[in-house]
C-alpha cells in the first residue's frame, strides 16, 4: 500500500513543462536627431536699408570729390579754339587742391559782377603776379619778361588790342601780385586781359585748372569746326 502511494505521489508532482518566462531584451530608444536649427530671417526690410546705406555712402564720397577735388565744367564760345571747341566738357583740378598756377596752365575763372559775371571763362595764363606783359600786336608776339614766347596752340598770332574799341590795355604791363594774365588761344576772337571789361584776373577767381576733356562738343559756333560730329578723338588730357 505504501509503495502504490508513493507512485501517486511521484505521479501526481509533475514537472511544470511551462516555459519559463524570459525577458525580453529591452530595446535601447534611438537617440533624438537634432535637426538642424533654422537659419535666422533677416529682419523685413533689413536688405532695403542696407541698400540706402551703401547709397548714402557712396554719394556722400562723389560729393566730396566733386565739391573738393573735381569739378565739370562745359565751353560756351570759340575763344580756345583750336585748344578747345565750343560745347566742349572739361574736368577740372578743383581750387582747392589747385594753388600753384604756372604760365601755360588753361583755367576757368568765374566773376562775381560785371560784364562777365557767373560766367565760366576758359583762358591760357600768360603771365603771373609779377612778370611783365608785352604785346607787339604789328607781329602779333606776345612778349613775357622781354622774351616772346612760343605758342604753337594758338588759332593765329596777336593781332587784337582792343584799342580799336576803346577797351584796350597800356603795355608793357607789369602783372599785380596775386593776379594772373590770361587770354584765348583763339587770339583775335577772344575777350581776355587784353580786354579792360576783363583785364587782370585775381587768383581768388580761379575756379580750377583744365585737365582732361572728356566729352567733345560738336564743332564751333562761328565756323571753325564741323559742327555736325563729335570728334571723340579729342578726348585726352589738355594742355
Amino acid at each position: 500500500m505504501e509503495e502504490d502511494r508513493q507512485e501517486q505521489l511521484e505521479t501526481s508532482v509533475e514537472p511544470d513543462s511551462s516555459p519559463q518566462d524570459t525577458a525580453a531584451p529591452e530595446q535601447t530608444a534611438a537617440p533624438e536627431t537634432a535637426t538642424p536649427a533654422e537659419e535666422k530671417k533677416d529682419p523685413k526690410g533689413t536688405g532695403l536699408y542696407l541698400m540706402l546705406h551703401d547709397f548714402v555712402y557712396i554719394f556722400a564720397f562723389v560729393t566730396v570729390i566733386f565739391v573738393f577735388a573735381i569739378r565739370l565744367v562745359g565751353v560756351d564760345g570759340d575763344s580756345m579754339y583750336p585748344t578747345l571747341h565750343h560745347g566742349d566738357y572739361l574736368c577740372l583740378l578743383s581750387n582747392v587742391l589747385y594753388r600753384d598756377v604756372q604760365p601755360g596752365d588753361v583755367i576757368v575763372v568765374t566773376r562775381e559782377n560785371g560784364e562777365f559775371a557767373g560766367e565760366p571763362i576758359v583762358k591760357r595764363v600768360i603771365a603771373t603776379g609779377g612778370q611783365t606783359v608785352d604785346i607787339d600786336f604789328d607781329e602779333g608776339i606776345v612778349y613775357v619778361d622781354g622774351e616772346p614766347l612760343s605758342e604753337p596752340y594758338i588759332n593765329e598770332p596777336t593781332y587784337l588790342s582792343y584799342h580799336e574799341l576803346g577797351m584796350g590795355m597800356q603795355y608793357p604791363l607789369t602783372v599785380d601780385e596775386d593776379c594772373l594774365f590770361v587770354m584765348g588761344d583763339n587770339r583775335n576772337h577772344s575777350a581776355d586781359s587784353r580786354y579792360s571789361p576783363l583785364g587782370q584776373v585775381e587768383n581768388r577767381e580761379v575756379l580750377g585748372k583744365v585737365l582732361f576733356m572728356l566729352l567733345p562738343g560738336r564743332g564751333s559756333n562761328n565756323g571753325y569746326a564741323d559742327c555736325e560730329r563729335r570728334d571723340f578723338r579729342r578726348i585726352g588730357v589738355v594742355s
